[in-house]
C-alpha cells in the first residue's frame, strides 16, 4: 500500500513537471514574438530616419539656388513682393528643420538644427528689408548689397549646416542599422537554439527529472540564491555605459577636428586605461590601487569634457593600496557625484576621493561639493540601500555597489551616505582589511 502511494505521488509529481515545462513554452513563444516585433519596429524607425535624411538632402540641394534666384527676381522687379515665393520657401524650410529635430537624438545635430533655424530667421529679416527698400526708387544698390553680402552668405551657411547634419546623421544611422540587423540575426539564431533546447529539456526532464527532483535541496537554496544575486550584480556591473563611450568618442572626434592633438592623445590613453582596468583579465576582485587607476582614467576623461565645471583630487593613503575591493566599486559613485551633484550646481564643483586605514576596516570616501540632497530624499535613499527589494530605480547604481560589497564580504560592510542640501554629499565605503595574497580568485 505504501509502495502504491509512493508510486502515485511520483506519477503526480511527474505530471506536474510535464505541465510546468509545457507552460514554460508559452512565455518563451510570447517573448520571441515580442522580440521580433520590437526589432521590426526599430528597423521601421530607422528607415523613417533615413527617409528624413533624404528629405534633408533634397532640401539642402535645392534651397540655396532657388532662394538666391527668387530673391534676385524680387530685387530686379520681375516679381512683386506679393507674388514672391520667398516667404513660403522660408516657412517650408522652417517646417523641414523642425521635423528633423524629431528624428535625431544627437546633441550636436540638434545644435546644428537650431543654428539653421536662426539662419532662416535672419533670411526673413533680410527679405523684409528688401521689400521695404522696393518702396523707394533709389535703393536698388542697397538691395543688391543685401543680396550679395547677407542673403547669399546666409543661404550658404544654411546649406553647409544641413550638409553637416546629413553627414553625422547618416554615419550614426548606418552604424545603428547594421547593428540592428546583426542583432536581429543573432536573436533569430539564439531563439531557435533556445526553442530546440527547451523541447529537448522537456522530453528529458519529464522522464528523468522525477528520479532526482524529490531529493532534499532545501539546505542549498540560500547559497544558490546568494550566488545568483552575486552573478546578476557582476553581469550588470560589467556592462559599460554606452552613452559614456559614445560621448567620449564624440569628444575625441571633435578634438581631433579642432587640431587638439595633445588632448586627443590624453583622452585616448585614458579611455584605453579605463577599458583595461574594467576588463582586468576577468577578475572581479582587484586591489584598491587598481580600482583608483580606473577611477582616475574616468575622471581624466570627464574633466576634459566638463573642464569648466569639474575638478577632482584623489588623496588615498598608499598603505591601503594592497587591500582588495570589488571591481568597479568607486567609479559608479564618482559618476553619481558628477551627474547628480556637480552638474546640478551652478558654477560646478570638486570631487574628492579619500581613503584610510582605521584599524579593523578600510574606509574610502567620495565627496563632492555639489548641490547636495534634501533631507527627505536622503532618508529615502538610505532606506532603499537597506531594502532587499529595491523600488527606487534612481539609486540603483549605489544599491548595486552596496549589494556586491555585502555579498562579497558580509552585511557589516557596504555604503553609507551623508549630505547637506546646497553644501555637499559624501558616500563612504566600508571594506574589510584583506590583502591581495589571500584573495581566492
Amino acid at each position: 500500500m505504501i509502495g502504491k502511494n509512493r508510486e502515485g505521488a511520483r506519477n503526480h509529481l511527474a505530471n506536474q513537471i510535464r505541465l510546468t515545462y509545457l507552460f514554460l513554452l508559452l512565455p518563451n513563444i510570447i517573448f520571441m514574438a515580442y522580440a521580433f516585433h520590437n526589432l521590426w519596429t526599430i528597423n521601421a524607425r530607422y528607415n523613417e530616419m533615413l527617409n528624413s535624411v533624404v528629405t534633408a538632402s533634397e532640401f539642402s540641394l535645392d534651397f540655396k539656388e532657388d532662394f538666391d534666384y527668387e530673391t534676385y527676381l524680387l530685387i530686379v522687379g520681375n516679381v512683386s513682393p506679393g507674388d514672391s515665393k520667398l516667404m513660403s520657401m522660408l516657412t517650408e524650410a522652417k517646417s523641414v528643420v523642425e521635423s528633423l529635430k524629431d528624428y535625431t537624438d544627437e546633441g550636436e545635430n540638434k545644435k546644428r538644427l537650431d543654428s539653421a533655424e536662426q539662419y532662416l530667421s535672419n533670411l526673413e529679416v533680410y527679405i523684409s528689408r528688401i521689400a521695404d527698400n522696393l518702396k523707394y526708387e533709389d535703393r536698388y544698390e542697397d538691395n543688391i548689397e543685401i543680396w550679395e553680402n547677407d542673403v547669399q552668405i546666409v543661404t550658404s551657411l544654411v546649406q553647409e549646416t544641413i550638409n553637416e547634419y546629413i553627414y553625422y546623421e547618416n554615419r550614426q544611422l548606418q552604424t545603428a542599422l547594421k547593428e540592428n540587423r546583426d542583432f536581429f540575426l543573432d536573436i533569430l539564431e539564439i531563439s531557435t537554439a533556445i526553442f530546440v533546447l527547451i523541447i529537448l529539456s522537456i522530453i528529458i526532464v519529464s522522464y528523468v527529472g522525477p528520479m532526482w527532483i524529490t531529493k532534499p535541496i532545501e539546505e542549498r537554496v540560500e547559497s544558490e540564491q546568494k550566488k545568483l544575486r552575486k552573478a546578476e550584480f557582476e553581469v550588470l556591473q560589467a556592462q559599460i555605459n554606452p552613452h559614456f563611450l559614445y560621448n567620449t568618442l564624440d569628444a575625441i572626434v571633435w578634438s581631433a577636428e579642432a587640431g587638439n592633438q595633445k588632448q586627443v592623445v590624453k583622452m585616448v590613453g585614458s579611455l584605453s586605461d579605463f577599458f583595461r582596468t574594467s576588463l582586468n583579465k576577468g577578475k572581479e576582485i582587484v586591489t584598491i590601487k587598481e580600482e583608483l587607476q580606473h577611477v582616475r582614467s574616468y575622471l581624466e576623461i570627464q574633466q576634459i569634457r566638463y573642464m569648466d565645471i569639474l575638478s577632482y583630487d584623489i588623496d588615498v593613503a598608499e598603505e591601503i593600496f594592497g587591500y582588495v575591493i570589488p571591481k568597479i566599486t568607486i567609479q559608479p559613485i564618482v559618476e553619481n557625484a558628477l551627474y547628480h551633484g556637480i552638474k546640478n550646481k551652478r558654477g560646478g564643483g570638486k570631487i574628492l576621493v579619500t581613503g584610510r586605514d582605521i584599524g579593523n576596516y578600510i574606509y574610502i570616501s567620495v565627496k563632492d561639493n555639489g548641490i547636495g540632497i534634501e533631507e527627505k530624499r536622503l532618508a529615502e535613499i538610505r532606506d532603499s540601500l537597506e531594502k532587499d527589494n529595491l523600488t527606487d530605480g534612481q539609486v540603483y547604481g549605489l544599491y548595486n555597489v552596496n549589494e556586491r560589497i555585502k555579498l562579497e564580504f558580509g552585511d557589516e560592510y557596504g555604503l553609507s551616505i551623508e549630505s547637506m542640501y546646497g553644501e555637499y554629499t559624501a558616500v563612504n565605503i566600508k571594506l574589510p582589511k584583506i590583502l591581495t595574497e589571500i584573495v581566492k580568485n
